[in-house]
């Protein structure tokens, strides 16, 4: 046995939600009052129809009891129980569940990985293959770990554990919307979303079928889950990953390579010119794979490479292709009127191809000439030339 102060130390309670668990409740709670004081222990009672009112009377005035005048599910138990322990002042929430699978000894090693692991979800990792464990958890929780790393390129051994450690902080601004067993997904792939670190921490289990009682309906709560998880991957697609790509780190590089101080105003100037000139010239759909490599060779401020690449852009494309034609009309012989591009087809185009290549060349070469020689102008007037040129 542990001295009880642990969980004092980092301010945490125990949210221990329960319905109809009245063969396993009081033998929970009896466990946690081992290792946690009462007063961090918060009991929610869904709605409980069995002698669960009865079992939890026997702790009046010393655990806190919180009650669902109707059965309202597990995940709106769990919420009642973070917004009760945010309005207390706990940093800190530990879930158990009532069933009787998780061991209480396990609580001095979560709240110790807590101690050393701040601002981190724990998450109580089970054994799902040994024995005893019902198929149906194990196939269920394989399912949950592939759509949670999916979701949040995170990889966790049980995502479906109910013994897990929050951090009440990024919680508090949070509004969570589901109230079944899909909220302990919602849950953790929002906080993983807004970059919550995660930690898996083994922990025992017990299965016990003559005492156990599961409230997991396979048909409708799978269906629900599965609901959930397709919004969470659309959201995935929408909002995390590009936040995942374009990170505050990743705009940090993107800006310190675009400003380089340390890099010469003729260098800035050739490196837009020749991003201008990759976006025009005609090699469609291979200008940034040519360009990027030639931009590194030549030691050329890859940001503004890009920018200026950019010029080829799809509204753009129709000017560039016009201009081309123009410029290519005073260097081949049986050229077509550049104002006939309003009325031709693609067939049209395909038979004066070569019209349109050279002209794009030309112009791609005047193009790289003048963006070149303004920029540098530009740069002269509005930026003070480096002192000493460090060479990349």
């Amino acid at each position: 046995m542990v001295e009880k102060t642990g969980i004092e130390q980092i301010n945490a309670c125990v949210l221990i939600p329960t319905y109809n668990n009245e063969k396993t409740l009081q033998r929970v709670i009896d466990g946690v009052l081992e290792f946690v004081p009462a007063h961090t222990v918060i009991v929610i009672n869904d709605g409980a129809t069995d002698s669960t009112p009865e079992i939890l009377s026997r702790y009046e005035n010393r655990i806190t009891v919180l009650k669902n005048e109707v059965n309202s599910g597990k995940g709106y138990s769990l919420r009642k129980g973070f917004h009760h322990a945010c309005e207390k002042g706990y940093a800190y929430a530990i879930t158990m569940d009532s069933d009787g699978q998780h061991y209480p000894s396990d609580l001095p090693k979560m709240i110790r990985e807590c101690s050393e692991n701040p601002d981190t979800v724990l998450m109580g990792s089970r054994n799902m293959e040994q024995e005893g464990v019902p198929g149906k958890s194990s196939f269920g929780n394989k399912f949950s770990n592939f759509w949670f790393k999916v979701e949040t390129l995170i990889s966790l051994p049980d995502t479906q554990t109910g013994f897990r450690v929050y951090p009440l902080k990024p919680l508090k601004k949070m509004r969570l919307f589901t109230t079944k067993f899909e909220l302990e997904i919602e849950v953790i792939v929002r906080l993983a979303w807004k970059n919550v670190a995660f930690k898996p921490v083994p922990i025992q289990v017990k299965y016990d079928p003559d005492e156990r009682v599961s409230h997991f309906r396979p048909g409708r709560d799978f269906f629900r889950i599965s609901v959930l998880n397709s919004v969470l991957f659309i959201c995935a697609l929408l909002y995390f990953y590009p936040k995942k790509l374009i990170s505050k780190q990743t705009w940090i590089a993107i800006k310190n390579e675009a400003i380089k101080p340390q890099e010469s105003n003729l260098r800035k100037s050739l490196s837009l010119g020749f991003g201008i000139f990759m976006g025009i010239f005609p090699i469609w759909g291979f200008q940034l794979m040519i360009g990027i490599p030639l931009a590194i060779l030549f030691r050329l401020n890859k940001v503004l490479f890009i920018t200026a690449a950019n010029i080829s852009i799809p509204p753009m494309i129709p000017f560039i292709v016009y201009a081309s034609f123009l410029v290519g009309q005073y260097f081949t012989s049986n050229s077509i009127d550049p104002a006939q591009l309003l009325h031709f087809d693609l067939e049209t185009i395909k038979a004066n191809t070569v019209q349109y290549f050279i002209g794009a060349i030309i112009l791609a070469c005047i193009a790289f000439v003048v963006t070149t020689a303004i920029s540098y102008l530009l740069f002269s007037l509005f930026r003070k030339e480096p002192k000493a040129i460090e060479m990349d």
